[in-house]
């Protein structure tokens, strides 16, 4: 991947509808070269797959919280991230190497659906503490850790 590359998941990032045309535009290469480039990062899995950000409140749910999850013991991680992965309100899960061992991003319509929620992770072989962290504001949600354009990429 080098810096066209970069141009190019920069302006997709930022609109992956825009067409290759506009795109070759915004970064002065020819729409040919843009297109081969994205078919490229598509086929070596660079790009997993496009999608859309949607407003959660629009959508009904009004609570976004952070889950903190401990297990007793390591014998219940598979039992518990099918559970999880099979959970449409949680959105994101990340296993750690931390004081807890999984970071559940949940999005749900309100304080009692968290609550309902809570109650089902809790009920879970295996989970021994929860901490839920109530989500106030999300200031700032970009969906990709691809670092800005001015760092120059690690080889």
């Amino acid at each position: 991947m080098d810096l066209l590359d970069r141009k190019i998941l920069d302006c997709l990032r930022a609109n992956a509808r825009q067409s290759a045309s506009d795109i070759s535009k915004q970064i002065h290469l020819s729409v040919s070269t843009v297109i081969e480039r994205i078919r490229k990062m598509e086929s070596s899995g660079l790009i997993k797959s496009y999608t859309v950000v949607l407003d959660e409140k629009k959508l009904g749910n009004d609570v976004t919280a952070l889950m903190e999850i401990s297990l007793e013991h390591p014998k219940y991680y598979e039992a518990f991230t099918d559970e999880v992965l099979q959970n449409p309100h949680v959105i994101s899960c990340y296993y750690l190497a931390a004081n807890f061992d999984f970071l559940l991003k949940i999005v749900c319509r309100s304080s009692d659906h968290l609550e309902e929620i809570h109650r089902w992770i809790k009920g879970q072989p295996g989970v021994s503490s929860t901490r839920t962290h109530y989500v106030l504001k999300d200031l700032k949600n970009i969906y990709s850790a691809a670092p800005p354009l001015d760092e120059t990429p690690q080889e």
